[in-house]
């Protein structure tokens, strides 16, 4: 069974030989191969060569063009800074008077230097690995990439002090996130992550009206061009659950501090949940039996449609060992007795 084969089974909870593997490797990924951040994210050549060489060395079902959130701002006009091997750095936000929302111009993804430069990473990885293993690509959600063009502050006082404005730039956001995705799934993409990361950060009323909406929109046209649809939102996403599934993605991240079980309870037949165990905690610091013990709890906990993954993504300096022996615990996995 390949990885797109143990995949998709598992999205309809048909057996599989083993659960998948969908760890988010980032930083890892580009340390790993030697290289620097800054060519991590430039070049998607290193982006292609890293995520092949984790994908292979630690049993990952995914390859992946995921980066930093700036590829959509950057093509928009934003000052990001990019330091030699360090997270890159956007400098002032894009938007500092809600007047300049007038001159916003929306960048087709194949003119965006960015852009283009994942769209060419996907294009690369999925004539690499054909249809073996699911090739994810990536965009913002429509309230992140707001939160990065106005900076997360601003925005989320402009919430309470300019609602309408701020439906205004997500209609704007959402435009360009779906035209990136559209042009992802084009160059081979069978899955789009979408990240979220300020949805955790209001109230379930405010994610109802400023993200939910969008995310809808944009996973309803990721899905008639023909890709599924992974929904990541870091941090404490236990208030908004139930109203997660609604999005309409096929795969849910959940973050350590939410309760799986519960997660699995709320989707029901709906998204497969996706998680869970601390990256820092576990993956990080924690030993291989650690990791054996947390990978255990999450398949127990999410049922036979859950994916494997950390909560979030795997950080820097993770021990190998550590990432072998959730590779063993998921093998093992095929033996409930070992469970």
């Amino acid at each position: 069974m390949n990885s797109n084969e143990r995949f998709r089974s598992r999205l309809r909870g048909a057996p599989v030989d083993r659960p998948p593997n969908f760890n988010i490797m980032m930083t890892f990924a580009a340390h790993y191969i030697g290289q620097p951040l800054s060519r991590y994210y430039l070049d998607h050549r290193v982006l292609c060569e890293a995520n092949l060489a984790v994908q292979r060395h630690f049993k990952l079902d995914i390859v992946q063009a995921i980066s930093d959130p700036y590829r959509e701002a950057a093509d928009l006009g934003a000052n990001i800074i990019f330091p030699e091997d360090e997270l890159p750095i956007c400098v002032t936000p894009l938007i500092n008077d809600p007047v300049q929302i007038k001159n916003l111009e929306a960048v087709p993804p194949s003119a965006g230097r960015r852009m283009s430069d994942r769209i060419e990473a996907i294009r690369r990885l999925k004539q690499l690995v054909g249809s073996e293993i699911p090739v994810m690509g990536w965009i913002e959600g429509a309230l992140a990439e707001a939160a990065v063009l106005r900076g997360v502050n601003w925005l989320l006082q402009d919430l309470y002090d300019r609602p309408d404005w701020v439906l205004e730039l997500l209609e704007f956001c959402a435009a360009i996130e779906i035209a990136f995705a559209r042009a992802q799934v084009e160059a081979g993409a069978d899955i789009i992550g979408l990240g979220d990361a300020v949805a955790s950060q209001i109230s379930p009323v405010m994610y109802a009206k400023y993200a939910l909406p969008f995310e809808q929109k944009i996973f309803a046209a990721v899905h008639e061009v023909g890709a599924l649809c992974r929904l990541h939102i870091c941090g404490d996403t236990t208030n908004i659950l139930h109203s997660m599934p609604e999005t309409g993605a096929d795969i849910i991240d959940i973050d350590w501090m939410v309760n799986m079980a519960q997660a699995t309870r709320i989707f029901g037949a709906g998204p497969a949940v996706c998680g869970n165990f601390d990256p820092v905690a576990i993956m990080l610091r924690g030993t291989p039996t650690d990791v054996q013990d947390a990978v255990k709890a999450c398949l127990r906990a999410g049922g036979n449609r859950c994916i494997i993954a950390a909560g979030c993504e795997i950080p820097d300096k993770t021990p190998s060992e550590n990432l072998a022996a959730q590779t063993e615990a998921l093998l093992k996995f095929k033996n409930p007795p070992e469970l």
